[in-house]
């Protein structure tokens, strides 16, 4: 099993000034595993294919990530930002499964 660590992001709608709402995203770092690690093309009209994988993430949660893992909108893993599709909670980890690439505003 593989070492994990990088960066989670989570997203929450905060609102800025009265009537004014904006995503702020909280970046926070952990360690973990690598559970799977798997890749695929999914096939589109478009001239480049999506690469989408579907690796599972086991992390060491934090009283911050058990709190709020339902805000968890990407990681970090492997140079880029993927999104996070699921959030299992098994105590005291977390197991994330990613997806697609995930695209800031």
């Amino acid at each position: 099993m593989a070492k994990f660590y990088g960066l989670i992001g989570y997203v929450e709608t905060k609102e800025i000034r009265p009537g004014v709402w904006e995503e702020v995203v909280t970046k926070l770092p952990y360690y973990g595993d690598l559970i799977r690690n798997t890749r695929k093309l999914q096939g589109s009209e478009k001239v480049n294919d999506d690469i989408s994988i579907a690796n599972e993430i086991s992390i060491l949660a934090d009283p911050y990530a058990n709190e709020n893992f339902h805000s968890m909108r990407y990681v970090e893993f492997m140079g880029a930002k993927w999104k996070i599709t699921d959030v299992e909670v098994q105590y005291p980890r977390l197991i994330l499964t990613v997806g697609g690439v995930y695209h800031d505003e």
